[in-house]
């Protein structure tokens, strides 16, 4: 046996790799605001390149997509996202400013890279928070959030991500993180506290 991989192999490879070659393409006509053959011809090397020299993990599909909650996840986002402008700009503008923020740790229940991607993604497009580290071997984020008081609002951005995190299981998760939602397991079997020592209050918000 040579060790080289069959025809169906590559094949298989290739529509795995096909979402991501697509992403990296879209994304990159779309950073330089260009939809033209030129730019698509050069999108295509370009993601060539990356997922051929670049080592990257696979990216698992669950193979499932729900319209319905497609639709639910996308109207929540966009509420969320003006609700959040809107108190952001508040707090911007009131005499007494913002008073305080925390760097929280929220803890996953998905094993998935493209979920928990997603999920930054949509936390970090929301005013008011960003992720500022993730741990993908333990499904950790890390984010800033602005106005954290106390636990209570610490406990209450937790919950705000693990909310996004439920809706984009739904949409496009697999069975196991569907279980893991429902059971209410955490990826790791290690919780840890859910704000970071970078926080300038031990233990809470700074």
């Amino acid at each position: 046996m040579t060790g080289r991989p069959t025809r169906g192999e590559v094949g298989r490879s290739l529509a795995r790799q096909l979402p991501l070659l697509v992403g990296l393409v879209v994304l990159w006509m779309a950073l330089w605001n260009q939809f033209t053959v030129l730019a698509f011809v050069t999108g295509v090397a370009v993601a060539l390149l990356v997922t051929r020299v670049f080592f990257l993990p696979p990216v698992e599909l669950s193979g499932r997509f729900n319209l319905w909650y497609a639709v639910v996840f996308l109207a929540h986002f966009l509420v969320d996202l003006v609700r959040a402008s809107v108190i952001v700009a508040w707090q911007a503008v009131r005499p007494r400013g913002v008073d305080s923020n925390a760097i929280v740790a929220v803890q996953l229940h998905t094993r998935s890279d493209f979920i928990m991607t997603l999920v930054a993604e949509a936390i970090s497009l929301v005013p008011g928070s960003l992720v500022v580290e993730a741990d993908r071997e333990r499904s950790i984020l890390y984010l800033h959030a602005l106005a954290v008081e106390d636990l209570d609002g610490v406990e209450a951005v937790r919950h705000g991500v693990l909310v996004v995190e439920a809706r984009l299981v739904r949409v496009l998760g697999s069975d196991d993180d569907r279980r893991r939602i429902s059971d209410g397991t955490p990826a790791a079997a290690e919780v840890h506290d859910p704000v970071s020592p970078s926080s300038s209050h031990e233990g809470g918000p700074s």
